[in-house]
């Protein structure tokens, strides 16, 4: 009777020390696994991002971060797309033909880069090196431009410059157009960065 009495004892503990193991087991591997999801900011870093453009005023620029880059949304003025063609002569690949389909979606191969003439998109960051241009919409003479400068961006690392549609000048470290990203307007108000499915 007593080494019964043993037998069950020793097979309790058994079957407690297993169970425990078990439980120790799963809760080190619960959190080791989901390291191999992706996180909340992983996934929401591929999303298309959901803008409103209404209260953009002419002229100005907003920025957004899709995929970790930084998003221009230009509002440019009747005269700032007027003013688009007399930059062609000057410019490095005016109607975007290098790259065409890593650069330039192809609903905006055309003047503006763009679907809307007024409505401007592109990735802030210059092909050269990285580095994010600055605003240059004010026309005219300026310290690093040409007196006939018509309104665009400089990128103050190396002097590469691009007017309002983009596109890169002749003659610059740049080696391309800025990007255009996938977009879509979901309404006269909304503009979808990221797909561009309706487009």
């Amino acid at each position: 009777m007593s080494e019964t009495q043993v037998d069950t004892s020793k097979r309790t503990w058994m079957i407690a020390s297993g169970c425990a193991g078990a439980v120790g087991g799963v809760a080190v591997a619960i959190p080791f696994v989901s390291t191999f999801s992706p996180s909340e900011k992983a996934r929401a870093a591929g999303a298309a991002v959901e803008v409103d453009i209404s209260a953009i005023k002419p002229g100005e620029k907003i920025t957004v971060e899709w995929r970790g880059k930084p998003v221009w949304i230009v509002r440019r003025t009747p005269e700032q797309v007027a003013n688009l063609p007399k930059n062609d002569p000057l410019l490095a690949d005016p109607k975007s033909e290098r790259k065409p389909s890593e650069l330039t979606p192809e609903y905006a191969r055309n003047e503006g880069r763009s679907i809307k003439p007024e409505i401007f998109v592109a990735v802030g960051i210059c092909p050269h090196l990285g580095c994010s241009p600055s605003d240059r919409f004010q026309t005219g003479a300026q310290p690093s431009l040409p007196d006939s400068w018509e309104g665009g961006f400089l990128c103050p690392c190396h002097g590469s410059t691009f007017d309002m549609a983009g596109r890169v000048f002749k003659n610059k470290p740049a080696p391309d157009n800025l990007e255009v990203p996938p977009h879509m307007y979901m309404s006269d108000s909304r503009l979808l960065i990221g797909e561009d499915k309706k487009a």
